[in-house]
């Protein structure tokens, strides 16, 4: 996953200007190549440095965890790797750039790019497995 992400961004950087927008579906959907100086939808622009020490702790927990979560935990397991490796993708482009690059433009909600994608369905996995876990426990 972090692969992907580092490669969609090298494509986008290597091959659009900034700011540039290039129509999939027109009005929907749009690959627009920005910059974004802070966390989830701009929020706390240019606090680099304190992104950068709470992605590192971040990573270092999930890490910590997935080492000691037994193996039969699969979709817990699989979701605390997306979201790690979500982590990993945005962080490589903050310590490179000191910002994220954002380039999947739904003209609806912010431009985000693949590193988010991984954080929100690892987000998603892990509350769902949560929410069943407890379900079939009775809690």
């Amino acid at each position: 996953m972090v692969f992907l992400d580092q490669l969609t961004k090298y494509l986008v950087i290597n091959s659009m200007n900034l700011t540039e927008s290039v129509p999939v579906i027109p009005n929907v959907f749009h690959i627009t190549y920005v910059r974004n100086y802070g966390a989830a939808f701009g929020i706390l622009a240019h606090r680099t440095g304190l992104f950068v020490i709470i992605t590192v702790a971040v990573v270092l927990l999930i890490i910590g965890f997935l080492r000691k979560l037994p193996a039969e935990y699969r979709l817990m397991r699989v979701a605390l790797a997306l979201q790690l490796a979500g982590a990993i993708g945005n962080l490589i482009d903050r310590l490179r750039f000191g910002f994220v690059i954002d380039f999947f433009d739904f003209r609806v909600w912010p431009v985000f790019n693949v590193a988010d994608i991984a954080i929100v369905v690892g987000i998603g996995l892990l509350l769902f497995d949560l929410i069943r876990t407890s379900r079939e426990e009775g809690i």
